[in-house]
């Protein structure tokens, strides 16, 4: 499922990035590569997604969190 429907206070793992070179490595720099474990802090129905990755939260577009395929 993409990371965009995961519930708030859900762990998930990325399996992979549905995205372009640049927006795949660009997510990769900020930590989200396949095996990654994600917490979702915040996914409200609209705006940005409030996630955390090892101990850094991050702001992620709606759009872009449609591309992270996670289990």
């Amino acid at each position: 499922m993409p990371l965009s429907r995961a519930e708030a206070g859900r762990d998930v793992v990325v399996m992979d990035v549905l995205a372009g070179r640049g927006l795949r490595q660009r997510l990769m720099d900020m930590g989200l590569v396949p095996g990654a474990v994600v917490r979702v802090m915040s996914n409200s129905s609209a705006g940005p997604l409030i996630v955390a990755v090892k101990e850094t939260r991050l702001t992620l577009g709606r759009g872009m969190a449609h591309k992270i395929m996670v289990s």
